[in-house]
């Protein structure tokens, strides 16, 4: 359990009214910031995890770039670390979705989040053992299919948001989707928020709180190599690029010679090169070569994918994996919102959300007044 030296006073609420920061998510979480920090692969690990929880945030652990052995270190060490709540990140599709979900049950672990759409199944599963389900949508009627099938809450990510996007800019989704499910589920909003008038904002839109990848990533406790946070805040807002070439779905990274070489490159120079990279991805999350097979036929079928979308989806996180934790941008992919335009500097988690919320807090005075 912690120590509670990392534990902070969250600043003054406003005296004899209620709360506006006390939201529907922060009741079904269990946090005490309506601050999600989104399971970003190879870069929400434990540490992070576990400094925004223990902040007053909460705190979601990439599993899906982890073996079970290092999905278990990582929960075990954010228990050692934080009373507070977090939770974990999965993909739909994984093989060992249902031991995974067992495991992460028995730990305490609540939230369940999914960067895609988890099937019925797996939703009744994680319900089954008491736990709760945030899957991200980018459209309307993705987020209302999720409410039917019974979903806890939704994270509504704007096109400007880093990694798999939409094209429809937060500031017209987010209100879509809270008119959809809103008065159902909660909603959070994700795709340029890096603020707490962005908060306020999103707050007025009817949301329930904010989820936050890029921001995250450039603090202390994230573990991604300095040199590379220095190439994220050097970005302008114009220097990101949604790109398919990466796995054939628009995925928002910063534009670099590599990125630009994908795209210029045929699909059949790129081929061969992905399907090494998929092996080298198997044996660093403990993937066995039957499993991948699986899970690769549920993609193609889920996803509608060319065998050569396939391989290339497959090969994408060892791209992200060469940047994020090798630290070598000349080979490796820099996934971002474009939020990272108005990045410049690494604060520690801790002063990031006692800043958010007093700007937060500032904002409503100010709008009150």
């Amino acid at each position: 359990m912690s120590d509670g030296s990392s534990e902070t006073v969250p600043p003054a609420e406003p005296a004899g009214e209620r709360d506006v920061l006390r939201t529907r998510l922060v009741d079904l979480l269990g946090c005490r910031y309506p601050i999600v920090q989104t399971g970003m692969g190879w870069v929400s690990g434990a540490n992070l995890t576990a400094a925004t929880s223990a902040a007053g945030g909460f705190g979601i652990l990439a599993s899906i770039t982890m073996t079970s052995d290092q999905f278990a270190d990582a929960v075990r060490t954010v228990k050692e670390r934080t009373d507070a709540p977090f939770g974990a990140n999965f993909r739909a599709g994984q093989p060992d979705l249902d031991e995974r979900i067992r495991f992460a049950t028995g730990e305490g672990i609540r939230l369940f989040s999914f960067a895609g759409a988890p099937t019925k199944d797996a939703i009744a599963k994680i319900h089954d053992a008491g736990g709760l389900v945030m899957p991200t949508v980018g459209a309307r009627r993705h987020a209302e299919k999720m409410a039917e099938w019974g979903v806890d809450a939704v994270i509504a990510q704007g096109g400007e948001g880093g990694g798999h996007t939409g094209s429809v800019p937060t500031s017209l989704l987010l209100p879509q989707v809270v008119e959809a499910v809103g008065d159902q589920i909660p909603v959070v909003g994700a795709g340029g928020f890096h603020s707490g008038q962005g908060l306020v904002a999103a707050l007025a839109y009817g949301a329930d709180g904010i989820a936050m990848g890029t921001r995250f990533l450039l603090t202390q406790e994230s573990r991604v190599p300095e040199a590379i946070k220095g190439d994220y805040t050097k970005a302008t807002v114009f220097d990101t690029v949604v790109t398919t070439a990466l796995d054939g779905a628009p995925q928002r990274v910063i534009r670099t010679e590599l990125i630009d070489g994908l795209e210029k490159a045929s699909i059949v120079t790129r081929m061969p090169k992905a399907a090494l990279k998929a092996l080298e991805f198997r044996k660093q999350t403990g993937t066995s070569l039957k499993e991948l097979w699986a899970e690769g036929m549920a993609m193609r079928k889920d996803q509608d994918l060319t065998w050569a979308q396939l391989a290339m989806a497959a090969n994408a996180p060892m791209l992200i994996k060469t940047a994020l934790v090798d630290g070598d941008a000349s080979v490796g992919v820099l996934p971002t919102g474009q939020v990272t335009g108005v990045i410049d500097d690494l604060p520690t988690v801790e002063a990031l959300l006692q800043q958010l919320v007093a700007e937060a807090r500032a904002t409503l005075t100010r709008l009150t007044a």
